[in-house]
């Protein structure tokens, strides 16, 4: 895991990673390409990966390929280039990639009838933390430092304690901070005692074996971020792009819904509202990340 990054190196990575709107972007042509994040255990993500871009060659009538990102920066590079038609993403990373290159939102999660869910801060049942106060001088992992619900809504709660004024000042309050590359890295070094505490989605804990889920906890919630959602380069194909949303739909039908399951383990997709995301943008701005 690497040690926290400066507010102005977090800036640093984010325009590294979306900046440069002109860039040659490969013609569309078989396969077409999938982006995902590592939300999840990347080597079971590879067996998902498999499974559901054969489901969608054989749903679309093209080939389907996927390959997993670094992170969310790593995966609005590859839209950004061209390495990438479609990536899947949060909505932070996603608001991101809006201004500077013009990716277009195509679908939008849905988990438990809501294309919302929340940020947590989650401890061990044992450590004795009962209140964010309590993890001053301690040590916290965050999932990514360009999401949403795993660094940016966590700690707004920090601030709303008057703990901490942004993210500037989470160094002095915190032990040490670190970003883990993922939900499930974040949520295992909290429950193996790697660090006191972890900010992540609300449904994390669910990435955790069962016997380490019923030692774990969450003391903070933030309020309701829009769904991670499916995005695509601008300039994709608009048949292209019609096709994979149509047969995406499909996963909602009962007889499709089993392969939910290789896609982060949603509920089904809906098409997505930009407007939706106007909160996610406003926080954005006030934190500096957009203009």
């Amino acid at each position: 895991m690497n040690s926290m990054l400066s507010r102005r190196h977090m800036l640093a990575l984010c325009c590294a990673s979306l900046a440069a709107l002109a860039a040659p972007v490969r013609a569309q042509s078989a396969p077409l390409r999938l982006a995902f994040i590592p939300q999840e255990n990347p080597e079971k993500l590879l067996g998902d990966i498999k499974a559901i871009t054969g489901w969608l060659s054989r749903e679309i009538g093209v080939p389907v390929e996927g390959f997993v990102t670094i992170d969310h920066a790593a995966a609005v590079e590859a839209l950004r280039n061209g390495d990438a038609d479609i990536s899947f993403m949060g909505a932070l990373p996603f608001v991101l990639a809006e201004a500077q290159i013009g990716a277009v939102p195509l679908l939008s999660e849905i988990y438990r009838d809501a294309p919302t869910y929340t940020g947590r801060v989650f401890v061990r049942r044992d450590s004795g933390i009962t209140t964010l106060a309590d993890l001053r001088g301690r040590d916290i992992a965050f999932a990514d430092p360009i999401s949403e619900s795993g660094y940016l809504y966590p700690l707004v709660e920090f601030e709303r304690a008057g703990l901490i004024a942004g993210p500037a000042e989470s160094e002095a309050f915190f032990g040490r901070v670190f970003f883990a590359g993922g939900y499930q890295q974040a949520m295992q070094a909290m429950a193996e005692g790697l660090v006191d505490a972890a900010g992540a989605s609300q449904y994390a804990d669910l990435l955790l074996a069962p016997g380490q889920q019923s030692q774990v906890t969450w003391i903070a919630e933030s309020e309701p971020i829009p769904s991670h959602l499916v995005i695509a380069r601008p300039g994709l194909d608009a048949e292209v792009q019609e096709n994979f949303v149509n047969a995406m739909l499909r996963l909602n039908e009962l007889e499709h819904r089993a392969m939910l399951r290789h896609l982060y383990g949603p509920d089904g997709y809906v098409p997505a509202d930009a407007a939706a995301f106007d909160g996610v943008r406003a926080l954005a701005r006030r934190y500096g990340l957009l203009q």
